[in-house]
């Protein structure tokens, strides 16, 4: 259940975000311009690259590392194919975990690692592996962590990881936070701009920054939930299951609100992107978890009864140009099963800062829920 006082009680939210998790998404925009620093003097600026990669693999634990390999594929678009190297284990430990290459990588290849731990002995035999197939290997991890000293001595491209003195990266959080996505994200943006696989040089950059300050400005806990969209979506999605469906390049965004969600806040979701949204949820709008699914009698007293979960749409967008769109079909999906609609659609700008204005209100709204409900509440 939703705690609405606490929405609008900015003290009271400081005291209960043990986590820094509001903190972290008010500095999105300061960690881009840290991480891009960092990768400036790491090298990253001064590289010429031989042509691009014939394809780019992106490995790393957690929630943080799957939404930057979900992004930068879906940014490279044709450029080069980009693939996510998932872990294997008996536990999700840093010790237990461990990852291969795909048996045709080799010297035109690029290997990107993304961890906010660096601990990891299975992303330094990872990169191991690479440097005998002939794979170039770039990582963003903590400094002086083993998996830098690794790359190091195969001879890789290190970029350490703009972290926050009061970030704890532990199992428990760090992978969830829009800090450490940042952190992550940024250097490998500015890496794929340099070799030419997306658009991101520093302007830019300042751009998604800048743009995530604004965000800040707009979501942060001292703003009304009234002229606040990400403390309105949070009220919004409460005690319900969100529907999560997203059209343009915003997939990524709303498959990372869903694990963020989950992660923080102890709440389930689902994301599908348009069209395939409308027939692969629109059994659900039609069953149980529909606004109307209860027939019985309106007026009876459920004071002592547990309330019933139903289900509510998210529709998130890029800047759908055209009508090519399935957003009127998706309304109409939604409110003919009685199902109530939140719509995100970002300002203009590039692409890079479309996704940002997304992925800062989503972040926000994500630790709004985790402080305000239940299940988060004890996190």
């Amino acid at each position: 259940m939703l705690d609405e006082s606490l929405l609008d009680a900015p003290e009271a939210l400081a005291r209960a975000d043990r986590r820094e998790l509001l903190r972290g998404a008010a500095e999105a925009g300061a960690r881009v311009r840290t991480a891009a620093r960092h990768a400036a003097e790491a090298g990253i600026a001064e590289l010429t690259p031989e042509g691009r990669p014939r394809a780019v693999l992106i490995a790393g634990p957690g929630t943080a590392a799957t939404g930057v390999a979900d992004l930068v594929a879906a940014l490279a678009g044709a450029s080069a194919p980009v693939a996510r190297l998932h872990p294997t284990g008996v536990a999700p430990a840093a010790g237990a975990l461990r990852w291969a290459l795909p048996g045709w990588a080799g010297s035109v290849d690029l290997l990107l690692i993304a961890t906010t731990d660096g601990a990891e002995p299975g992303l330094a035999l990872l990169a191991e592996q690479a440097y005998r197939r002939g794979c170039t290997v770039v990582a963003v991890a903590p400094q002086r962590s083993p998996l830098s000293e690794a790359v190091n001595g195969v001879h890789g491209l290190v970029v350490p990881m703009a972290n926050a003195p009061y970030e704890l990266y532990d199992e428990t959080q760090a992978a969830a936070s829009p800090g450490a996505f940042w952190a992550l994200f940024t250097p490998l943006l500015a890496l794929l701009d340099r070799v030419g696989l997306i658009a991101a040089p520093p302007d830019t950059l300042e751009s998604v920054a800048d743009r995530l300050d604004r965000m800040a400005e707009r979501c942060g806990p001292a703003i009304a939930t009234y002229s606040n969209p990400a403390k309105t979506l949070a009220a919004e999605l409460a005690d319900t299951l969100p529907l999560i469906w997203t059209e343009g390049t915003a997939g990524p965004v709303g498959r990372r609100f869903a694990a963020v969600i989950a992660e923080l806040a102890g709440l389930p979701a689902l994301a599908a992107e348009l069209p395939e949204a409308l027939p692969a949820h629109g059994i659900l709008l039609a069953g149980g978890l529909a606004a109307g699914a209860d027939p019985d009698d309106f007026f009876r007293d459920r004071v002592e009864e547990p309330q019933a979960l139903r289900a509510r749409v998210l529709l998130l967008r890029d800047r759908v140009d055209g009508a090519l769109t399935a957003a009127p079909a998706a309304r109409e999906l939604a409110l003919s099963h009685d199902t109530a609609i939140s719509e995100l659609e970002p300002e203009e700008g590039s692409e890079l800062e479309t996704l940002a204005e997304l992925l800062a209100v989503t972040d926000f709204a994500a630790g709004y829920l985790a402080l305000t409900t239940s299940a988060g509440a004890g996190g």
